[in-house]
């Protein structure tokens, strides 16, 4: 039995969700969003909270159980407050900026790397070494705070580089004389 299946997803002032023709919808302030439901769940709203049941016991079932459970709880977390993501930039030099519809990063290259802003992302510099990514979608805001990170990962020897706010880099020793 899924341990995170069975606990129904409250659901906040202000956030609505139906399901439709196996396309579960969410509603809130900050927007909407939709995710196709496999024929392994079913998903019932009732009064303030929505409930998800697997429809057979078999494996594959339970699997989507939790998941599917897992999924709808940051649907409606995303529509009701959003995800943020905060990342520092430590190296000399090193530092971002957004301009326009772009985040340019100056991280020791010859050249400064240009990231378009995807849809439904928002993203802000609060300091020049730090970088903050706001949105909707957990998945979405994840995948960006990921490759902006891939640009320049942080180094074990010194820690130059692009890294979560809440990340630990194992430190190396440098080689001795």
């Amino acid at each position: 039995m899924s341990r995170v299946g069975k606990y129904p997803v409250a659901l906040p002032a202000g956030v609505s969700v139906a399901v439709t023709n196996g396309i579960l919808s969410a509603k809130g302030k900050l927007g909407s969003l939709s995710m196709n439901l496999t024929d392994d769940v079913e998903a019932k709203v009732g009064d303030n909270e929505v409930s998800v049941a697997p429809r057979r016991n078999d494996a594959q079932s339970r699997m989507m159980w939790g998941t599917t459970r897992a999924l709808v709880a940051s649907m409606v977390k995303g529509v009701s407050e959003g995800f943020t993501k905060t990342m520092e930039i430590q190296g000399t030099g090193f530092r971002a900026a957004v301009q326009g519809k772009n985040l340019v990063i100056n991280l020791g290259f010859s050249h400064d790397v240009v990231f378009p802003v995807p849809e439904g992302i928002a993203i802000t510099t609060p300091r020049p070494t730090s970088i903050t990514v706001t949105g909707m979608d957990k998945r979405q805001v994840g995948q960006v705070a990921a490759e902006i990170r891939a640009f320049r990962p942080p180094e074990p020897y010194k820690g130059k580089g692009v890294r979560y706010d809440t990340e630990q880099i194992r430190r190396k020793e440098g080689k001795k004389k």
